[in-house]
């Protein structure tokens, strides 16, 4: 690993665990173990660091998007892809969340920096392209519309299901992640419904 890639998944980690306020040059240094001004001599400014760690995080995104291409079997079926959904939601929440966590506080910097709102349009993109090319290689009719905005719909159950208590997520219906893998995939991907989402259920029992 480069040292540049090495102090941008730094960044990451840090957004990820003490968000956009403990970001600073200081702070990647030590925690990457570089010698004090290592950071500051790749990336000048606060915003420099965001862009990069943006676009690292957008590398990174492409390079699984890739591998998921690569293995994907011919065979796949809807009820395979629709199961894709839970898995994913698990492991942003219940396995490491360091990606959804840095790339939340990524899309709330977007809103003020054009450079990280760019970097961050690459890997949306990438994102909604390789879903739509893995739906379309199962049999279902997706676009890159409709893959966008089943990411946006994961990505605010994944922000909800990380910030909200056990008990209001309960309250509101948020309580079974599963369910709610199957149910962004059900409402946003053409001919996918309650049929597909039985038929999904049915092949993980």
């Amino acid at each position: 690993m480069s040292r540049r890639d090495l102090l941008c998944d730094t960044a990451i980690q840090i957004l990820a665990v003490e968000g956009g306020r403990g970001l600073t040059h200081r702070a990647i240094d030590r925690e990457a173990g570089v010698p004090i001004g290592t950071t500051k001599n790749y990336f000048p400014t606060r915003e420099a660091i965001l862009t990069a760690a943006a676009a690292r995080m957008t590398s990174l995104h492409r390079a699984a998007v890739e591998r998921l291409r690569e293995t994907t079997p011919h065979d796949i079926s809807p009820a395979d892809v629709a199961e894709l959904y839970p898995a994913l939601l698990r492991r942003a929440v219940d396995g490491d969340p360091t990606q959804m966590l840095a790339m939340v506080e990524l899309y709330l910097e977007a809103v003020r920096r054009p450079g990280v709102r760019e970097a961050l349009s690459g890997m949306v993109l990438a994102n909604a392209e390789a879903g739509a090319a893995l739906q379309q290689a199962a049999g279902l009719p997706s676009t890159v519309r409709d893959t966008g905005l089943l990411d946006a719909y994961f990505l605010g159950v994944a922000i909800s299901l990380l910030a909200l208590p056990a008990q209001t997520l309960a309250a509101v219906g948020l309580d079974d992640p599963y369910a709610l893998g199957i149910g962004v995939f059900c409402a946003t991907v053409p001919g996918a419904g309650p049929g597909q989402a039985a038929s999904a259920a049915s092949s993980s029992s």
